[in-house]
């Protein structure tokens, strides 16, 4: 193997790995502190935009040039992509486990499949059809067992169901800007949406939250300083450069760490219940969903 490569490997472990840390540090804030989801993503987009604001600045002047309704599809997107399917991330993780949420995220790939074949009028392969069978197979039986008439289960499916919709968010965010980013790069179109994503965070903190929200213990400061720089900004930069090093196919291998290792954390750090039925749902989610991203991809 050879060190370019090699490298990629790392840093696509690596960014994988501070990505899952993402639903465990939110457990752990709420768990911390009485703080809310809106406060937890105003903080997190706050702290993380000087350095997307500086990656826009160094990539500026490029070309393509930029046109009005180019910025417009970008901030739409950045909106929709990284605020709206976070916040609903954040508020879902209020009532569902980490791992669990990890595990209904990871289903964004199977989601692009869907909306490709709805909108973009690409039809699945038959491989790609047993593969949704399969997630969405995974995914019953995980949630099987904490859905119920009760107080509990329903909040439960609440919360599940704001996850998903997190997830959809985040398809929708991909199959619409896959021909910006062709058009602009990667690196480009993610720095340039991440400058408005914050808009509507900061909006909603000043409306909803008082001031007196920030004034929270140092342990649950690091958490948020933590969750903005190391498992949004650095995963992001990793991330593009693992795909460009080793590209989407044995990215996607990789990315299956995800799951895996935020279940194991939440049940050892978290203590949130991990049964062999969660386990086998799991392990039907994951090789799903990396059988739509191999053939995808």
């Amino acid at each position: 193997m050879t060190p370019y490569r090699a490298w990629g490997i790392a840093f696509a472990v690596l960014g994988v790995l501070a990505f899952s840390l993402r639903p465990i540090l939110i457990k752990l804030a709420y768990a911390a502190h009485p703080v809310s989801a809106v406060t937890l993503l105003f903080l997190r987009m706050v702290i993380s935009l000087p350095f997307f604001a500086a990656v826009a600045w160094w990539l500026r002047g490029r070309s393509p040039a930029l046109t009005g309704r180019d910025w417009a599809g970008i901030a739409a997107l950045g909106i929709l992509g990284y605020y709206l399917a976070s916040f609903l991330d954040f508020l879902g993780l209020q009532y569902v486990g980490a791992g669990v949420g990890r595990l209904i995220l990871f289903l964004y790939p199977t989601l692009v499949l869907l909306l490709s074949f709805l909108f973009l009028h690409k039809r699945p392969a038959w491989p790609e059809i047993a593969a949704l069978v399969l997630s969405y197979a995974g995914i019953a039986l995980v949630v099987a067992q904490q859905v119920g008439a009760t107080p509990a289960g329903r909040l439960f499916l609440l919360g599940a169901g704001l996850i998903f919709g997190g997830a959809l968010g985040y398809a929708i965010y991909l199959v619409a800007g896959s021909a910006m980013v062709k058009r602009v790069g990667s690196m480009r179109f993610t720095a340039y949406s991440m400058l408005f994503a914050p808009v509507p965070a900061v909006l909603q903190f000043l409306w909803l939250e008082p001031l007196s929200a920030l004034e929270m213990p140092g342990q649950v400061w690091s958490y948020v300083l933590v969750l903005a720089t190391v498992c949004t900004v650095l995963p992001i930069f990793l991330v593009a450069e693992a795909l460009r090093r080793i590209g989407a196919n044995e990215f996607a291998l990789i990315g299956a760490v995800g799951p895996v290792s935020v279940a194991v954390t939440s049940a050892v750090g978290l203590g949130e219940p991990f049964t062999w039925v969660q386990a086998v749902g799991g392990l039907l989610v994951i090789l799903g969903v990396l059988l739509v991203t191999l053939k995808r991809s």
